[in-house]
């Protein structure tokens, strides 16, 4: 097993990478098995926090609209990183987020991994559920669910329990090292010169009260939200 790497967790908007927005990222440098380094940051999502969203983690628009975008802090995370491996609940969640982040600011980020949610499923079989919350009750892990940083140290806790059992079992330790992380994604470039005229130019005709911040968006979205005008109200 390891004894060094980052353990990371993101907060977002939602469970879609492609569409969906990081709003805070909690993260713990690992080195000889103990907390040597804490990152934890609100992020900017460019949009309205749904009722939903704010009160799963009790995160207020306030929070975050006073926070850097992504693209303004996805390179102190990957710097955060290093050349550790990342671990994390359901890693490959919170990887294609920062995949996707990274690649839109032409920054390399391939990465290896550990995820405690594989890990509980080959070492707890008997146990109903595998989610975070559940096994954080079931080992009695203090935990202050969806906020980033109070679930990086829950996972953190985990994985020494998982780590516990499995000195205990005939698993191969080979099942539980870092595997590289795998997640295609397309740069997105900002909103255009272009872009941004035509859909302030819709918004301001029609009288749109939008959720969204213009400047924030990608070309993709741009088009999209324009798409959705026009459907909606006409040429």
């Amino acid at each position: 097993m390891i004894d060094h790497c980052v353990v990371i967790d993101l907060e977002t908007t939602g469970l879609d990478p492609k569409k969906d927005k990081i709003i805070e990222i909690g993260a713990l440098k690992i080195q000889d098995g103990k907390i040597v380094d804490i990152y934890s940051t609100y992020v900017n999502p460019g949009l309205k926090l749904s009722s939903l969203t704010m009160e799963l983690t009790k995160i207020k628009q306030e929070d975050v609209d006073k926070a850097c975008g992504i693209t303004e802090c996805i390179e102190e995370v990957i710097e955060f990183i290093g050349d550790e491996p990342l671990l994390g609940h359901h890693i490959i969640f919170d990887y294609s987020f920062l995949k996707k982040a990274a690649v839109n600011q032409k920054i390399a980020f391939e990465k290896k991994g550990i995820d405690t949610l594989i890990m509980a499923r080959l070492l707890l079989p008997e146990v109903p559920s595998k989610n975070l919350g559940y096994l954080c009750e079931y080992f009695q892990i203090s935990h202050n669910a969806h906020r980033a940083l109070e679930d990086a140290k829950a996972t953190w806790e985990l994985y020494k329990k998982l780590v516990e059992i499995w000195s205990n079992s005939k698993l191969e330790e080979e099942l539980f090292l870092p595997k590289s992380l795998l997640y295609k994604v397309k740069k997105e470039g900002p909103i255009t010169g272009r872009q941004k005229e035509r859909l302030l130019g819709l918004i301001e005709k029609y009288q749109i009260e939008v959720d969204y911040k213009v400047d924030m968006l990608t070309k993709n979205e741009a088009s999209r939200y324009t798409d959705i005008i026009l459907a909606t109200y006409g040429r």
